[in-house]
């Protein structure tokens, strides 16, 4: 729901104290407890609402299972059925995520470590902005929030479905990121890059609009979102590679910024978007249950029913 000007915070949330919102805030409000917690017992929170996520949600338990099956053919059936849990474990930790990212003080996120940031930094010297690529992972969220703290970034963003959902969700990033765009306003977007603004990117979800085309993901056709070459050839900006990881046994996170990629966009759009799933799948591979398997990446492909 867009904001209006002169409308006030609490003004907006007062819209949703209807009851029919009231299942909508206990769930906010019980993902806001546990994210308030220690980090080091977070996850056992995360284990239960990706458990009760992945039996709730039978349509993205299959889309779950479809994806990881399409992609890694080549490892054992128990494998693939534990990555499958553990996605979802992942995904319930993304929520407190989310929610630690919107609500919590600098000082109170968890350990973060940065390496690359001066490549970022190197970007920006040349005036147009960067564009930080990246892919949809459960932890995105704080990654750009941990980015955010050093650099003050732009955000893209996608309406949620839930009215409540989405209001909190804008009321959060107007008060931390930079600029928040629209997801389908490049216009807005290069309006910011020509303002040296640096603004994550990622176009690894299934898009079939005007600029589109299928290119292969882990080695299968997919619908994909082109429109990065055009942008970054009609704003100049530098594209710089970013990747968020969560550690093992409670050691909190790491930030990934890489160099610039050199000679983009390409000649060819298909080829700069094979580039960049490239990219992508090296870092899934580190960590491939924290990548968003829930997503229904390949749901025109005939091979996934």
């Amino acid at each position: 729901m867009p904001v209006r000007s002169g409308m006030n915070e609490k003004s907006i949330l007062t819209r949703y104290w209807h009851p029919r919102h009231w299942p909508v805030w206990a769930a906010v409000g019980l993902v806001y407890v546990a994210s308030r917690l220690p980090y080091r017992i977070q996850p056992a929170f995360g284990g239960f609402f990706g458990a009760l996520f992945r039996w709730s949600q039978p349509r993205r338990r299959t889309i779950t299972r479809a994806n990881i099956d399409l992609c890694f053919p080549n490892e054992t059936r128990e494998w693939r059925k534990h990555l499958v849990r553990a996605h979802f474990h992942a995904l319930g930790m993304g929520l407190i995520e989310v929610v630690m990212a919107w609500s919590r003080a600098d000082c109170d996120l968890p350990p973060v470590q940065i390496e690359g940031l001066a490549y970022l930094e190197q970007a920006l010297e040349k005036g147009h902005g960067a564009i930080l690529l990246t892919g949809h992972f459960t932890m995105l969220e704080l990654g750009a929030r941990f980015v955010n703290r050093l650099i003050p970034v732009g955000a893209l963003f996608r309406p949620a479905n839930l009215p409540l959902i989405d209001a909190l969700m804008r009321r959060a990033r107007a008060a931390q990121a930079r600029v928040a765009i629209p997801r389908d306003d490049l216009r807005g977007l290069i309006k910011a890059l020509s303002k040296n603004i640096p603004v994550w990117y990622a176009s690894d979800q299934g898009y079939t609009g005007k600029h589109a085309g299928w290119v292969p993901f882990f080695g299968i056709p997919a619908p994909t979102n082109l429109a990065l070459s055009r942008l970054a050839e009609a704003s100049d900006a530098p594209v710089v590679p970013f990747f968020i990881k969560r550690l093992n046994k409670g050691r909190g996170y790491a930030v990934t910024l890489r160099p610039a990629l050199e000679s983009f966009p390409g000649a060819d759009p298909l080829t700069d978007a094979q580039r960049i799933h490239a990219l992508l799948e090296v870092h899934i591979r580190e960590a491939p249950a924290q990548y968003l398997w829930s997503h229904d990446r390949f749901k025109r492909h005939p091979r996934n029913p």
